[in-house]
């Protein structure tokens, strides 16, 4: 390599390189083919281009000897064998040895410095993606980058390329560390900050596009949004006031296209990134606020914005940089708040020791002979139930009644029946008069045990509610919550007595404490001896379980029909397939859920086949909440309906169906959409194996 660089300022012959160049670099290749299983270990790639990296080292450090004795060398022959290893997929061997290497020998040495930007400036531009994308990896923090690579991005404009819409937009696989080395390499040197201001443009338009929220993957608006908070942490003040307004605005449209999605965690970003950006741009004013769960997630984005880049006049080792960084911020920021903290504290002790103070001349009253009020009754009746949740308002009264409200259901069938359309109607408007903490729980529990008591009539009730006007998108899903609960009780087996089905235990071995009478002895040692014993043919040794009809079964059209038949109406406030996608997903999935406890009933053919239509009208809808309740769909029914009445009723469809699935598990950007779609078409070809093998 160091004749060819010799050479190279001297005209040497280009067809000669080209053969030096893929004899050096493909050397492992050729000696395996070779040698086969006789090869070197040194030969090995693993081991090989390491070593070329420390030749690469020694060749570089020839040149530089050369240039300060004042004579002509040329890099291009070791940049073009940097460009090939690293597009043959071995950047991380070879720049293990070298990154580590040239970051010690640019720390104070010029010439060193200018050698290594020669270097990466000399690929070829074919060959110079894979060169940045491995020095962005192997580079141990930005000042080490900018460093290494210079302003490479500002005279290689494939380099720009890869470092400002590549490795940023379009894909998203960098971990958080390559993020912070790539802007923070931008953000390092004036002459490149243009280019960061140019990349979070980029970013908040991606952000702020409401066909980018709904068709990416979450995956990738955490990526962006990680992008977002790290530009905004290498800003400074001058650059945000230029762009405040196109901040603000991007801001909004981004916070409204995330607010309005279905899916949790996309609505946790939009509010954690609109909640940096406002206290970026908004230091005097008022700024946004949001309530959000804390977990790991939210805590490193945050965390990414008080990470300030590190002045590139300081040169530290990469490791320590990196470690101290963080803990430095958070110690300077946590510092501050502490005597405020404290004087606050001794203001607030002051004031009530002086209250104290002034008294310290009133006498107490007497409190000793007071008694504590009786705890209010509760009602015995259901009527008298229905009289206190519509009456006026006796706070005790009402918590109590809530309280055992389910329990009277239960108990009192009959007389539930006769009220029970009045009773869910009460509990469906019922509003919090005062404070329980398990208000919700107590009320859906209530919902769930009217509906169980008296299915029909109050399922007609729900099931006609929830299409009617007036009711807010939270009543509505409380009436799909009610009959997915209200289906999955029903269809649960009961004896005909709880007592009988309480009773049936299996065998288990208890020693009673403290008790010194050895008369359970016998039963102790059975119960042992049972338990250890392999037996071949004793008959029948465990309790059956009692069978009982399936409750559902009667009742699952009018939990199931009602529902399905008006989706496509749009009323004034409630318009399923417009705004309220996300009550469109919850009807989906409850119709999923109502099919799945159907299975094994008269009408679960007629529920399928009317649940493959509703899927096949909405199959390409553009959230990804109602396309995984679809989904969720086309399993109920796979796994519901028996297989030779699909093949009766919906052949065709079947076969569409599985063509949709095939193109949702390759090409859908939900990670749950394609999963759930594989799983169906695992199901079906099952289904298709089953008819294989069964007798014709």
């Amino acid at each position: 390599m160091w004749e060819v660089c010799q050479q190279q300022a001297q005209a040497a012959s280009p067809e000669l390189q080209e053969t030096l160049l893929n004899k050096v670099v493909c050397l492992p290749d050729h000696l395996s083919n070779k040698l086969q299983g006789e090869n070197l270990p040194i030969f090995l790639p693993q081991n090989y281009f390491p070593l070329l990296g420390t030749e690469i080292i020694q060749v570089l450090q020839r040149i530089s000897d050369s240039l300060r004795g004042g004579l002509d060398c040329s890099i291009s022959f070791v940049s073009q064998v940097l460009g090939k290893v690293c597009v043959h997929g071995r950047q991380k061997e070879i720049l293990s040895t070298l990154v580590p290497c040239l970051t010690d020998l640019t720390k104070s040495d010029c010439i060193w410095q200018r050698m290594c930007w020669r270097l990466v400036e000399c690929v070829p531009d074919r060959w110079m993606e894979a060169v940045v994308c491995g020095f962005v990896q192997a580079a141990p923090g930005a000042d080490v980058l900018s460093r290494l690579l210079g302003n490479l991005v500002v005279k290689n404009k494939k380099a720009q390329f890869v470092v400002t819409q590549k490795l940023l937009l379009l894909q998203y696989s960098c971990p958080t560390a390559m993020l912070q080395n790539v802007l923070g390499y931008l953000a390092l040197d004036n002459s490149r900050r243009f280019l960061l201001i140019n990349v979070l443009q980029e970013l908040m338009e991606t952000w702020a596009s409401s066909s980018a929220v709904k068709h990416s993957p979450v995956e990738q608006q955490l990526y962006i949004s990680k992008a977002i908070l790290i530009c905004l942490s290498h800003l400074k003040d001058v650059e945000i006031d230029s762009h405040r307004q196109e901040l603000f605005t991007c801001m909004m449209e981004g916070m409204k296209c995330h607010l309005d999605s279905n899916l949790p965690r996309i609505r946790c970003l939009g509010m954690i990134v609109a909640e940096s950006i406002s206290s970026r741009i908004n230091t005097d004013g008022p700024i946004l606020k949001f309530q959000y769960e804390e977990d790991d997630e939210t805590r490193e984005l945050k965390s990414l914005l008080i990470q300030m880049p590190s002045p590139p006049s300081v040169i530290s080792p990469p490791d320590e940089g990196r470690k101290d960084s963080p803990s430095a911020v958070t110690e300077a920021e946590s510092k501050p708040d502490r005597k405020p903290l404290a004087a606050a504290c001794a203001v607030s002790e002051e004031g009530s020791d002086s209250e104290l103070d002034s008294d310290d001349d009133l006498i107490p009253y007497d409190m000793s002979a007071d008694k504590e009020l009786k705890k209010t009754k509760a009602p015995l009746y259901i009527r008298d139930c229905i009289e206190v949740l519509t009456g006026p308002e006796d706070a005790d009264k009402w918590e109590a009644t809530m309280r055992v409200l389910e329990t009277l259901i239960q108990r009192n069938t009959a007389a539930t029946q006769e009220v029970s359309v009045e009773l869910a109607k009460v509990l469906l408007h019922l509003e919090e008069k005062t404070y329980i903490d398990d208000f919700v729980e107590l009320r859906q529990k209530a919902l769930v045990a009217v509906t169980t008591t008296d299915p029909v009539p109050v399922a007609q009730y729900l099931t006609s509610q929830f299409y009617s006007l007036n009711y807010s998108l939270r009543q509505r899903m409380d009436i799909l919550d009610v009959l997915a609960l209200a289906a999955q009780e029903l269809s649960r087996p009961k004896a005909p007595g709880k007592n009988k089905l309480s009773s049936v235990q299996t065998p288990y071995i208890q020693i009673l404490p403290g008790s010194d009478s050895s008369k359970d002895w016998r039963r102790i040692v059975d119960e042992r001896i049972r338990s250890k014993t392999r037996r071949f043919a004793k008959g029948q040794s465990q309790v059956e379980l009692v069978c009982a009809p399936n409750k559902f079964s009667s009742v699952a059209g009018h939990f199931f029909f009602p529902l399905i038949q008006n989706f496509d109406r749009p009323l004034v406030t409630f318009d399923l397939l417009g705004d309220d996608h996300f009550v469109l997903g919850r009807l989906a999935h409850t119709l999923a859920i109502l099919l799945y406890f159907a299975v094994n009933t008269m009408v679960a053919a007629a529920m399928g086949k009317a649940l493959l239509e509703f899927v096949w009208a909405l199959r390409f809808h553009t959230d990804s909440y109602v396309r995984q309740g679809l989904l969720s769909c086309v399993s109920s029914m796979l796994l519901s309906v028996p297989s030779d009445r699909l093949l009766e009723d919906v052949t065709e469809e079947l076969v569409e169906t599985q063509t949709w699935l095939a193109d949702v598990a390759e090409k859908d950007p939900d990670g749950d959409c394609r999963r759930l779609a594989l799983q169906n078409l695992l199901l079906m070809e099952n289904l298709k194996k089953k008819l294989e093998a069964a007798p014709s």
